[in-house]
């Protein structure tokens, strides 16, 4: 998607273009994976039910709020953050929950699976940022890697006892 609204980031439009596509990308992208961590959340069973469930609750708060950020990245940029469940399950980087999890563990490890292909991309996305000479969006994404490689560290804790 083009650029669609004027706005005085100094960047020249393809950069923006480019960067704010990638943006709407990491939006599907987040978005569904705040969506296979609420499914965990909502349907796990077992030894350490609460303690998991509130663990999910918190991440899933996580990615809403980088959700929010980067769909104001994209739209400070001059475009159109597509952020709609339709969008974001067509978009998205992530497979499909697998539903056949039901305990603890199994959850853990799709989960862990998951977040290992989000933080790839934005890994992908902070390269490109770099390579656009915007430090601004390098900078959300490099928290955003951050948070959410601490997350998975949460995650892969549960499956190394």
């Amino acid at each position: 998607m083009t650029v669609k609204f004027s706005n005085h980031v100094a960047l020249p439009d393809k950069a923006k273009e480019t960067l704010v596509e990638t943006l709407n990308i990491a939006l599907a992208t987040t978005n569904d994976l705040h969506s296979q961590v609420k499914q965990a959340h909502w349907n796990i069973k077992g030894p350490q039910f609460f303690a998991r469930h509130e663990l999910f609750d918190t991440m899933a708060g996580r990615l809403r709020d980088f959700a929010d950020t980067i769909a104001e990245r994209a739209t400070t940029m001059g475009g159109y953050a597509t952020g709609t469940s339709r969008l974001s399950a067509e978009h998205s980087k992530l497979p499909e929950y697998d539903l056949r999890a039901v305990d603890g563990k199994q959850h853990i490890k799709v989960l862990v699976d998951r977040f290992s292909e989000y933080t790839k991309f934005i890994r992908s996305a902070i390269d490109e940022a770099g390579n656009n000479n915007d430090p601004a969006t390098e900078d959300l994404y490099t928290e955003i890697l951050r948070g959410t490689e601490l997350d998975m560290w949460f995650l892969e804790s549960h499956l190394n006892v």
